[in-house]
């Protein structure tokens, strides 16, 4: 399915076409609901996981929230206030939580096949690796899904630019968009792509600027409206300060 991120012309974000299928099926929606779960399914693990669920517990549930949200027409039942699929999933997944009958083992549907191929042991490093502060269940979802778009945002552009035969170009300036502690100094850059630092400060505007209009993209795909997105970034950057 075309991508919002790469083409600014196509308009229809995937979580948008979700929305507006929602209850009729179809291949397009599905393959795009499917990928929106696959690309965002860590903040609903670490979410479980703060609420003290298991490791394995934590994996099941994350496993059989998207099987039903992929296979049970869970959309169209869902809060009417579901213009964000972040929004969607706190409230889909907290409902799931909320149940008293616990699972006592890993969810088989489909015959047995796993609805989405999921890393479990990579989120589970992943989560050792979260703030040891208490930290409620809610602020842990909305920090990481600020921190997964901003990772995907970055995989982006670096692609565009390894597409380009930029690599070098991006790798030695991606320090300016990450906040590194301690970046390069401006002639050290220069002097290592063979630029004035004139050309390196007129490349990082650009890039930091390409950099912004891809994560606008990449948000606009979990959003229903387009509308939302300037929204929808000040508070994701809220959870991320608060982080």
């Amino acid at each position: 399915m075309t991508s919002s991120t790469g083409d600014p012309q196509f308009h229809t974000t995937r979580w948008s076409l979700v929305v507006a299928a929602a209850g009729e099926g179809g291949e397009e929606p599905r393959a795009a609901l499917a990928e929106l779960c696959q690309a965002y399914w860590y903040p609903v693990y670490a979410f479980l996981r703060r609420r003290g669920k298991g490791p394995e517990d934590a994996s099941d549930l994350t496993q059989e929230f998207f099987a039903e949200v992929l296979e049970k027409g869970y959309l169209a039942d869902a809060d009417p206030e579901r213009g964000r699929f972040r929004s969607f999933l706190l409230t889909a997944v907290s409902r799931l939580a909320g149940k008293q009958r616990e699972r006592a083992a890993a969810l088989k549907r489909g015959g047995g096949k796993t609805i989405l191929s999921l890393d479990f042991d990579a989120g589970e490093a992943r989560y050792q690796r979260e703030p040891a502060h208490e930290e409620t269940a809610e602020r842990i979802f909305e920090r990481r899904w600020a921190l997964t778009l901003l990772a995907r945002t970055l995989a982006a552009l670096r692609e565009q630019h390894a597409a380009a035969g930029k690599l070098p170009l991006f790798e030695a300036l991606k320090a300016s968009l990450t906040g590194a502690a301690d970046p390069p100094r401006l002639r050290t850059i220069a002097d290592k792509l063979g630029m004035t630092e004139g050309a390196v400060k007129v490349a990082i505007h650009r890039l930091r600027q390409r950099y912004r209009e891809l994560l606008r993209a990449e948000i606009a795909q979990t959003l229903a409206g387009e509308a939302d997105v300037e929204s929808e970034l000040a508070e994701l950057l809220i959870a991320l300060r608060g982080g």
